[in-house]
């Protein structure tokens, strides 16, 4: 992966195109979190009931924290402590940022800040959200290399980036929206990340 590529990946999300890319984990499909065309038209090559949420990935945390300024600093501790990683947060949303992404549950939001080793590092240099879903139809199998996403999404989209083989496993999503309060997470989905890896993370001493 180039920085040039990194660049066209940029400018195809910013007027709303759909994009096929990879992440630490499967490869994705997204857009730009504001543009409903996108999503539309993501959602359609997935096959996906248009009332499921999805994603915003954000390629650095402190891009994370500007964009939602509400969250508590026992939240924001948590977020330090397991990302950038193979997680989907969710968290507390009340001034419902990202609504696309939320679908039909605006108080809440599903982060990704995916670790970026190696040959991934300059998506780094991505500076905006991006609403992203992993690129499988809905229901099928996640997608390690890009000659594995379907077909009918391969033809769909506007750009493809091709990041070679990826772990495969896709990532786990960890509830911490009753987190800030009383320090309640619960894992909704293991995937990449065991629930005690998350269990260590999150009850280590400060240092």
């Amino acid at each position: 992966m180039t920085q040039e590529e990194v660049a066209t990946l940029s400018r195809c999300l910013a007027v709303g195109g759909v994009a096929i890319f990879p992440t630490d984990t499967v490869y994705g499909v997204g857009t730009e979190p504001d543009s409903r065309e996108g999503l539309r038209r993501l959602y359609r090559l997935k096959g996906r009931p248009p009332d499921r949420p999805a994603a915003v990935m954000f390629f650095d945390l402190d891009l994370a924290f500007s964009a939602l300024p509400e969250l508590g600093a026992r939240t924001r501790e948590a977020l330090r402590r397991l990302l950038p990683g193979a997680l989907t947060l969710l968290l507390p949303n009340p001034e419902h940022r990202f609504p696309l992404a939320c679908g039909p549950h605006p108080e809440r939001v599903g982060v990704r800040v995916p670790a970026l080793p190696g040959g991934l590092a300059p998506l780094a240099g991505l500076r905006w959200p991006v609403l992203q879903s992993s690129a499988n139809r809905s229901g099928g199998p996640d997608a390690r290399r890009l000659g594995d996403v379907d077909a009918r999404i391969r033809r769909g989209v506007d750009l493809e980036l091709d990041g070679g083989e990826l772990l495969g496993t896709s990532s786990t999503v960890l509830d911490l929206t009753g987190f800030e309060d009383g320090g309640e997470w619960s894992v909704v989905r293991e995937g990449a990340v065991l629930r005690e890896q998350v269990e260590d993370a999150l009850s280590r001493p400060r240092g």
